[in-house]
């Protein structure tokens, strides 16, 4: 599980920051990426990557201003012609499946595979035997989503060089070990998978948040949160007009990261205001709140270790 910022500006694109979206890597866990918002050019920047647009197999917009939807239509038109065959569920405010039908049809775009568009409400958006996300409402000046995806608890390890010691060869037994299901031996002997089983992997959270002023629900999706992205979009020292416009500081975000209990803090929608040499000042300003914070950039990517239970 990795998560990979394709773009991580605000409002409108900048030589150094594209404008918002976040692909989470679920390579391993089910050969699939999900997108979060695909804001203008996010094809373009995917070419600079080894991500592959037929993997994309559900996007998640957080709200529908411009700098978070306007890459969306190409995108999934050039998903035609790069091997895409697989549904995509596309997930959304009302009027994200208005947005994306008329912008198909005027341009007499028509897919090559099949397309599913949710407009969602607040609460459990999906769940499968992986994973569940849930969506709640944020407060900026239209509607606007959090994220909270929870991979579910998976069994440990199983731990084949104690077992082939014990003289259990490799084959179906391994896998009912695995499950959880006792073994009996052709010798009569009683395998008990507690034994060749590690550790159960807890699942992990991550926690993507559209725009927002700071708001409860953003603290109760982030709660004990492996990775909270939070919007950053003005320094600790414009509290006002992050007010006025909807968006948070970056000492907000440090502070909603610290109540969540979360274990990172990664900022993103930087506004163009800030150019690189104001990049640290911005991370230092939430890292005095919350020391395990980092500024995202684009194209940078960050792993999520697996956790162990207690």
């Amino acid at each position: 599980m990795d998560v990979f910022f394709l773009g991580t500006g605000a409002g409108v694109p900048a030589k150094l920051r594209n404008v918002t979206s976040i692909a989470l890597k679920l390579l391993e866990e089910r050969g699939a990426v999900w997108l979060f918002d695909c804001g203008e050019a996010t094809q373009h920047q995917i070419l600079h990557t080894s991500i592959k647009p037929r993997r994309i197999e559900k996007i998640f917009i957080t709200h529908l201003h411009g700098d978070h939807i306007y890459g969306l239509p190409g995108l999934l038109s050039s998903r035609s012609f790069q091997g895409g065959e697989s549904l995509v569920t596309v997930y959304g405010p009302a009027g994200i499946k208005e947005f994306i039908e008329v912008s198909l049809k005027i341009s007499k775009s028509y897919l090559k595979y099949p397309i599913e568009i949710i407009e969602i409400e607040e609460g459990l958006i999906f769940e499968d035997d992986q994973f569940t996300i849930e969506a709640r409402l944020l407060v900026h000046g239209i509607a606007s989503f959090g994220y909270r995806v929870v991979e579910k608890d998976r069994p440990g390890t199983l731990l084949a060089d104690k077992l082939a010691a014990t003289g259990v060869k490799p084959g179906p037994d391994y896998k009912k070990i695995k499950n959880g299901e006792e073994v009996i031996l052709e010798d009569g002997r009683v395998i008990h998978p507690e034994e060749f089983v590690g550790p159960p992997q807890k699942g992990r959270i991550v926690t993507i948040l559209g725009d927002t002023r700071v708001c409860e629900n953003a603290v109760l999706l982030a709660d004990d949160a492996d990775l909270l992205i939070h919007e950053a979009t003005f320094s600790a020292d414009e509290e006002a007009l992050a007010h006025e416009y909807f968006h948070s500081t970056t000492l907000q975000a440090a502070e909603t990261a610290l109540k969540a209990r979360a274990k990172k803090l990664c900022l993103t929608h930087i506004s163009s205001r800030y150019d690189r040499n104001d990049w640290k000042q911005l991370e230092a300003e939430a890292v005095k709140v919350f020391s395990n914070t980092v500024i995202s950039e684009d194209f940078m990517e960050i792993g999520i270790s697996l956790r162990m239970t207690d």
